[in-house]
């Protein structure tokens, strides 16, 4: 196959998109198809620019605001040639965040009647839109923790959720921007941080206790993984550092009773189903001390790196990693719209 694999963007999961990318491209070179990168703030690279950008790792901290900012300038002088990708089988989407993950560049795509990975334009949206995600999960009985939109006052915010909480945009990922709120004291300032990645500010019950995702491929669950950051959250650091400077650590599968396993897993498939998510999808959850399990989120373009969550857990099924890549592009073939 011919396949475009896009990825970088102007969102403050640049970092994250590359090191996917990395990943991505020489393996299904490997597999044998032809393959050429294309960043979304830059257009279709040359050889010796994609190996120059796809040598770099995650930094410790996301792309800072005039860093993005200067980005999309640069981004918005192109011209439509630069992103010429009429001519492929099927568009690799190694991006994450931002018009990426959000559904705006899946509807382009849509419109361009191309072949692309990860879920359709309206799925992608209500996956990223973590309030409208969470009424979705409810309303097929997934359990998800209470929660409220920004603009709120400290006294509601007490009465109904107590504290701490989580504060965080409304459409993002990689925990950015995102803050835990003790005290009433906090509250102000910690939705203006959040408000500066989002126009939308949720404010969410915190769940402490043990953290795990569950992939789904091809409509069922795939091992469930645990999560174990050294602080109190997977946060960015956290996510994309090694294990000895900072990195969480991941155990896949997870050291669970079946019982609770499968419980988890049936709730990823409802999650999955529910925002009618693609081929593939990753879910993660908390498990509070008392063992009740609560739904954080669906990611419906999860990292792609060989030791990402999502290839992990593939992994631990025995699916290696190019097999996984494999089946994601021959899925987003078979599953393109026809033409009317």
């Amino acid at each position: 196959m011919k396949i475009a694999v896009l990825f970088g963007g102007t969102s403050e999961e640049r970092d994250v998109s590359i090191a996917s990318a990395a990943q991505v491209i020489p393996v299904l070179r490997s597999l044998g198809h032809e393959v050429f990168a294309v960043d979304t703030a830059s257009g279709r690279l040359p050889p010796a620019d994609e190996r120059k950008l796809l040598e770099a790792s995650v930094a410790a901290e996301p792309p800072s605001a005039k860093a993005i900012t200067d980005m999309r300038g640069r981004a918005t002088g192109l011209s439509p040639a630069a992103f010429s990708i009429q001519d492929v089988d099927v568009v690799f989407l190694a991006l994450h965040g931002g018009a990426g993950e959000d559904g705006r560049i899946q509807a382009m795509l849509d419109l361009a009647g191309l072949a692309y990975t990860g879920s359709n334009h309206i799925a992608s949206a209500a996956a990223m839109d973590k309030d409208m995600s969470k009424r979705l999960f409810r309303s097929v009985g997934v359990p998800t923790a209470n929660w409220m939109m920004a603009p709120a006052k400290a006294d509601e915010v007490s009465k109904q959720l107590k504290w701490p909480v989580i504060v965080k945009p409304n459409k993002q990922g990689s925990t950015v921007g995102l803050s835990v709120v003790r005290e009433p004291a906090q509250l102000a300032s910690a939705i203006e941080k959040a408000r500066a990645f989002d126009n939308e500010v949720m404010i969410e019950q915190f769940v402490p206790g043990r953290e795990f995702t569950v992939g789904v491929l091809e409509g069922k669950a795939l091992p469930v993984g645990e999560i174990i950051p050294p602080g109190e959250i997977f946060d960015y650091q956290s996510k994309y550092q090694s294990s000895g400077a900072g990195g969480a650590r991941e155990v896949f599968p997870a050291d669970l009773p079946a019982s609770e396993a499968q419980v988890l897993q049936k709730y990823a498939v409802l999650a999955h189903n529910v925002l009618k998510l693609g081929v593939y999808s990753r879910v993660d959850f908390r498990r509070d001390p008392d063992g009740n399990v609560w739904a954080l989120e669906a990611n419906s373009l999860p990292g792609m790196t060989a030791t990402s969550l999502l290839p992990q857990a593939a992994k631990a099924a025995g699916i290696a990693f190019p097999d996984l890549l494999e089946r994601i592009c021959r899925g987003a073939v078979n599953s393109k719209p026809q033409p009317r």
